[in-house]
């Protein structure tokens, strides 16, 4: 019993971030108001995630978990091809900046008012290799041939993937 307590206490410590942290900035929101909305002791908080920064890598984590399931549910439901799934993943996120209470991209709003080298800058960076990934997988799956290629000194990467062949509206005079 005691491990289910504890179990519903994480969940509710991180739903309670997940929705003050979105909503409101994670440098702005203290652990005392993620505590009081989630209704648990402090010490459960630092016995989850040992502290602050622990709970923000975990909602964090959570988001981009949410993020990548959703992507990778709605393309395989929603498109056939692979060149479909390539495009299908802009209209896929697309979807969320229909929603209610959507604030932009949590990565973003993390990162702007963290201190760099932290939790934040990790997470997101995590996320930003994941969506190269996720394209990069994509292009590939749609045809594309090239590997990526490092950018000099910047740590990314950029891809070269064929032009689409256009079919010219004029005749073709010889």
């Amino acid at each position: 019993m005691p491990q289910a307590r504890s179990t519903a206490a994480r969940a509710r410590l991180l739903a309670a971030a997940n929705e003050l942290f979105y909503a409101e900035g994670v440098q702005s929101v203290g652990i005392g108001r993620v505590i009081a909305h989630a209704g648990v002791a402090k010490a459960t908080l630092y016995s989850a995630f040992g502290s602050k920064d622990g709970l923000v890598r975990a909602y964090l984590q959570a988001r981009h978990a949410a993020t990548a399931e959703r992507m990778s549910h709605e393309l395989e439901a929603r498109y056939d091809t692979p060149k479909e799934r390539l495009v299908g993943a802009f209209e896929v996120q697309g979807l969320s900046f229909t929603e209610p209470g959507f604030r932009g991209c949590a990565f973003i709003s993390a990162s702007a008012d963290a201190p760099p080298g932290g939790v934040v800058e990790q997470a997101a960076q995590d996320y930003r290799t994941w969506l190269h990934e996720l394209f990069f997988d994509l292009a590939q799956q749609a045809g594309a041939k090239d590997e990526p290629v490092p950018t000099a000194g910047t740590g990314r990467r950029r891809y070269k993937l064929p032009r689409p062949r256009r079919a010219s509206l004029a005749p073709r005079i010889t």
